[in-house]
């Protein structure tokens, strides 16, 4: 029973080791297998002396192994600065002067295609007092479980700031879910025009795309817009690792909401983010009078992004027939009279 005991600690260890080695292997070719092959064969060893029944001898090897590999990966640390992708080479970062939102490294790219762009960041103001409308894009790329979320800020002088919170590749690197478990990737918070963030993704990433208009008071919306430029301002300084179930695009969000929420719980819809529209539209935090499935339809505004030409109003355009995106200023009043925090 010992026996049995031991070889499955030493296997689901690995489950764990292997993997952290592989996306953490030296860039070095002839270093590049040898962390990984030296694990593989200490618990080699530990699993023959577990069959010949020497457990003591094995429990101390693998302790032996286990040790150096915890403290490594306890100084796995997140650096903050490398060859960052151009799309995420800042952290957009503000500050608040009385009514005033002044936004640091907004990304305002001209995208001609996915991989031929004009690179500018810049400054924005906002006043806050004049937000007036808080809308969610869910944007699909693969299985449709799964889909990345941005808040979009709507301004009374028609300007929107949207938000999101993004994996921070390295020039050259791709997505992987199973290495967003193994410290692989750092997190970033961008915000950006929809001219660059939702347009490269419909028009340039052939990404399906979704805008809903949330039921968020004026208040709440600032207080949601205010705790994004608070974390994003604590990232800048404080670097921190993208995890995909705890430090993600839809639960660094949802913790934001539950300052203004506090009732809210969480859901594998969160998790499963593809239905996070579901999740939402339970919570009574979308249009009413509708259902889910018509707020879906009306809301893809795929197609209708790539038939927007180049001396049209982009964030216009894109919200035309989308539930509750009609009259911005009399939406924001009746919200705000009817109290609606809903989520999101």
């Amino acid at each position: 029973m010992l026996e049995t005991v031991q070889a499955l600690m030493v296997v689901l260890v690995s489950l764990w080791a292997i993997p952290a080695l592989w996306f953490h292997r030296p860039h070095r070719l002839w270093l590049r297998y040898l962390p990984l092959g030296c694990w593989l064969l200490v618990m080699t060893v530990v699993l023959s002396l577990t069959s010949r029944g020497e457990s003591l001898d094995a429990l101390l090897c693998f302790l032996a192994a286990l040790g150096p590999l915890l403290l490594w990966w306890r100084g796995v640390l997140p650096k903050g600065n490398c060859d960052w992708a151009d799309d995420m080479a800042y952290t957009t970062t503000g500050t608040v002067d009385g009514d005033i939102l002044r936004l640091q490294r907004v990304r305002c790219f001209d995208w001609r295609s996915a991989d031929d762009y004009d690179i500018r960041w810049q400054s924005r103001e906002y006043a806050l007092s004049t937000l007036q409308s808080v809308d969610m894009f869910l944007s699909f790329w693969g299985h449709r479980s799964i889909a990345h979320m941005l808040v979009s800020f709507g301004f009374a002088d028609g300007r929107y700031s949207t938000w999101s919170v993004e994996i921070r590749r390295a020039r050259g690197g791709d997505y992987s879910a199973i290495a967003g478990f193994f410290k692989h990737f750092e997190l970033n918070i961008v915000a950006s025009e929809e001219q660059d963030i939702v347009k490269v993704r419909t028009n340039h990433r052939d990404e399906d795309m979704y805008l809903y208009r949330t039921r968020l008071t004026p208040a709440a919306g600032r207080a949601l817009l205010l705790g994004y430029v608070e974390v994003a301002n604590r990232l800048a300084v404080s670097p921190r690792f993208y995890h995909t179930l705890h430090a993600n695009c839809t639960n660094v969000v949802f913790r934001l909401m539950q300052r203004i929420r506090p009732d809210l719980r969480s859901d594998i819809r969160l998790l499963l983010s593809g239905f996070l529209d579901s999740y939402v539209y339970r919570q009574g935090g979308l249009q009413p009078g509708y259902s889910l499935a018509e707020l879906k339809r009306l809301g893809r505004i795929t197609e209708r992004a790539r038939a927007v030409k180049d001396d049209e109003d982009f964030s216009a355009c894109i919200r035309k027939g989308v539930p509750g995106c009609g009259d911005e200023h009399q939406a924001g009043r009746h919200d705000q009279a009817a109290g609606v925090t809903a989520p999101f």
